[in-house]
C-alpha cells in the first residue's frame, strides 16, 4: 500500500501563535494522523497502550489503580535519614545523630526529635528504611533526580554526575506519562510543578519535562517570584497565564473547530473508533478551565483558614503542600512539589555537607515536618488519603561516618556526604499500610538487611497505584520501544 494511503492529511495554517518556539514559522502545514506520529504515539500506538495497560495481569491486585491523584514530594538535596526517620543507637560518636530519638505512634519505632508531629501521625503512612541503589554516575544530585523521576539513567554523565540541560530526547517525568494515559475528567489542570524548578547548580529543570512525548505533556509551572529565601513567596502566585489572550483564543478555537470538521468530512470512521474515549469532552474542559476560573480559585490559598495555613506552616514548602492538596481536590491528577532549595546549597538544602545540626533543626526539619504531617492529616481529615497517592522522597541520603567524603565533596565534623546505597522515603494513601515499616537498615544506616527497594521500583509501585502497567510499552523519540520503568511494584506496600 503506498504509504500516503494509511493516513489522511488535515491543511492549515503555520503556527506562529503556538508556544513551540522552536517551530516558529516552519510548522508543516499539514498533520498526519495514521502512519506517521505525532510526540511520539500515533492514535493507534496510544488506544493500544492505555488498552495494554488495563489488560495488565497486574489489574487487581492489591493497590491496582487506587490512586486518583498523586503527590509528590520531592526532597532534593537528599535528607539523612540517620537524622530525621532511621536513627541509630549504640553507635560511635562519628555515626550518631546529634539529635535525641523519639518514640512514633508505631511500637518500637523512633524517629529524631526533629520531627515530633510526623512521629504523631505515622501511623497513616509506610516509612521505607531500605531504600538504596549502587551509583552508576549516580553519585551526585543531577543524574540521581534524572533517574527517580523518569525511571532511566542517561549516557552523558559526568565523573561528578552533572548533566546536560534538558532536552526533547530526555525520558519524561512519570507524571506526564500518567496524564497521558490517565488524562483527568475534570477541568483542571492535569499535572502542576511547583515552587520551583529541579536544579543542580546551572542544571535546571533536568527529569522535570515530557522529554520525548512533547510539550503538551509538560507540568504546568508554578514559580513564584523570589529566591529560594523568600518564605512568603507562595503569597505572590499568579495565575493570570490560566486567561487566554481573546485574539489567541478565538484563532485555537476556530483552528480546533476547523480541524475537528476536517476530520469528521475525511474520515468518519475515526469518530467510531474513538468514540468511547468522548473526544467532544477534552474540547469541553480546555474551554471550562479558562470560563469556570476552577484552576484560578485552586490557587487561592487564601480561601483556607488562617489556623489551617499555620499548621502546615508560613514557609515556601508548607504552603506548597497545602496548595498540592487543594489542586488535587480541584481534580489535578499529579503535583509535584520540589523541595524550595538548590540541590547543592546552604540554609535549607538537605545537602548538609556541614552545619548539618544548626541548619537541619531550626530550616528544613521543622518545615519537612509541618508540611507533610499536615498533609497527612489534612487529606485523612477530609478523606480524601483513600484516593491520593503520596510519596516524599530525595535521590539518596546522607553517609553514616560525618566528615568523610563520598561523592568528592568537602565535608565538616558535622556534615555528611552523600549516600545512595540506603535511605529512607515515606509513602502513604491509596491503598499504602498504614503504621508499617517496610525493610531494615544495618545497624550504622549503611546499608539494607531487609526488603531492598530501587528508586524504579517506587515508581513502578505509582504507576501501579494509578492503575499504569510499569511495563507498558512506549515509543521514544527515535521510535524505539522502551518501557515506562524497567521494575515491578512494591505489592507488599499495600493493604
Amino acid at each position: 500500500m503506498p504509504p500516503d494511503l494509511n493516513m489522511f492529511r488535515i491543511k492549515g495554517a503555520k503556527g506562529r501563535d503556538l508556544c513551540d518556539a522552536h517551530l516558529g514559522s516552519t510548522r508543516r502545514d499539514f498533520l498526519r494522523v495514521g502512519g506517521a506520529g505525532m510526540m511520539g504515539m500515533t492514535l493507534n500506538n496510544i488506544l493500544a497502550a492505555q488498552d495494554q495497560s488495563k489488560a495488565s495481569p497486574h489489574a487487581g491486585r492489591d493497590g491496582w489503580g487506587k490512586a486518583k491523584s498523586v503527590i509528590l514530594l520531592y526532597l532534593q538535596g537528599g535528607p539523612s535519614h540517620l537524622d530525621l526517620w532511621d536513627p541509630k543507637e549504640n553507635v560511635p560518636d562519628k555515626i550518631r545523630s546529634a539529635f535525641k530519638t523519639i518514640p512514633t505512634q508505631i511500637p518500637g519505632i523512633h524517629f529524631t526529635e526533629i520531627l515530633p508531629k510526623l512521629a504523631k501521625v505515622n501511623d497513616k503512612f509506610t516509612t521505607i528504611r531500605s531504600m538504596s541503589y549502587t551509583p552508576n554516575g549516580l553519585f551526585n544530585h543531577t543524574a540521581a533526580i534524572y533517574q527517580i523521576m523518569t525511571g532511566y539513567t542517561t549516557d552523558k554523565v559526568s565523573p561528578s554526575g552533572q548533566l546536560e540541560p534538558p532536552s526533547p530526547k530526555d525520558f519524561p517525568n512519570f507524571g506526564s506519562n500518567i496524564i497521558r494515559f490517565k488524562p483527568t475528567d475534570e477541568p483542571m489542570l492535569p499535572f502542576v510543578m511547583l515552587p520551583r524548578p529541579l536544579q543542580e547548580s546551572n542544571v535546571v529543570g533536568k527529569g522535570g519535562t515530557a522529554g520525548f512525548l512533547g510539550k503538551a505533556y509538560d507540568p504546568y509551572y508554578l514559580y513564584p517570584p523570589g529566591d529560594d529565601m523568600k518564605m512568603s513567596k507562595m503569597d505572590a502566585i499568579s495565575v493570570e497565564d490560566l486567561q487566554l489572550r481573546p485574539e489567541v483564543f478565538s484563532t485555537r478555537l476556530r483552528r480546533r473547530a476547523n480541524l475537528r470538521q476536517t476530520i469528521e468530512s475525511q474520515m468518519p470512521a475515526i469518530e467510531k473508533a474513538v468514540e468511547k474515549y468522548n473526544l467532544d469532552n477534552y474540547y469541553e474542559q480546555a474551554l471550562n478551565l479558562i470560563v469556570s476560573g476552577k484552576a484560578r480559585e485552586a490557587f487561592d490559598l487564601g480561601m483556607e483558614s488562617d489556623d489551617l495555613r499555620d499548621r502546615y506552616g508560613r514557609n515556601t514548602f508548607g504552603q506548597s503542600c497545602l496548595l498540592a492538596r487543594r489542586l488535587v481536590e480541584a481534580g489535578t491528577r499529579v503535583v509535584e512539589v520540589v523541595w524550595p532549595k538548590v540541590a547543592n546549597s546552604d540554609n535549607h538544602s538537605w545537602d548538609h555537607h556541614k552545619d548539618l545540626s544548626k541548619r537541619m533543626k531550626t530550616q528544613s526539619g521543622p518545615m519537612l515536618d509541618g508540611g507533610l504531617a499536615t498533609l497527612f492529616e489534612d487529606l485523612d481529615e477530609r478523606g480524601m488519603l483513600d484516593e491520593t497517592l503520596v510519596v516524599a522522597i530525595g535521590e539518596f541520603g546522607r553517609a553514616p561516618e560525618k566528615g568523610v567524603s563520598t561523592s568528592g565533596n568537602g565535608n565538616s565534623a558535622d556534615g555528611r556526604d552523600h549516600w545512595p546505597y540506603c535511605y529512607t522515603s515515606v509513602m502513604g494513601g491509596a491503598g499504602i499500610k498504614r503504621g508499617y515499616v517496610h525493610g531494615k537498615s544495618d545497624k550504622t544506616g549503611s546499608a539494607p538487611v531487609e526488603l531492598p527497594v530501587h528508586p524504579r521500583e517506587v515508581l513502578a509501585t505509582i504507576y501501579h497505584s494509578v492503575g499504569i502497567d510499569p511495563e507498558t510499552v512506549v515509543l521514544n523519540h527515535l521510535k524505539q520501544p522502551r518501557e515506562l520503568v524497567k521494575a515491578q511494584a512494591v505489592e507488599k506496600l499495600f493493604a
